[in-house]
């Protein structure tokens, strides 16, 4: 059986002038059976608490996707830049910053 070629369609996507783009240093994620909520944050130094600023709500196959994106992303960023180093975990134990699972 021979394999038929994949077909690429063109996907005109829209951002809004008046997009506003929002950082976040803290990502929380949770799941049910039917969704992945992803709550982007932002901690700043010497500030208990975190404010969430964006929710991003997905199915599970289009969650794995964006995972499987943003890992061919990455591994395209460390070969032309160079490799990403993460802090040590025991940090993240003592301040819970960064991105969780």
């Amino acid at each position: 059986m021979s394999k038929q070629p994949v077909s690429r369609r063109q996907l005109n996507v829209e951002i809004p002038a008046d997009l506003e783009a929002v950082y976040a240093n803290l990502a929380l994620i949770t799941h049910s059976p039917s969704e992945v909520v992803i709550d982007f944050a932002r901690i700043l130094p010497n500030v208990p608490k975190a404010k969430v600023y964006a929710r991003v709500l997905m199915t599970p196959i289009n969650a794995k996707l964006l995972h499987k994106a943003l890992g061919d992303n990455l591994h395209k960023f460390e070969e032309q830049y160079g490799e990403i180093k993460t802090p040590d975990t025991s940090f993240h134990e003592e301040r819970p910053l960064g991105f969780k699972k």
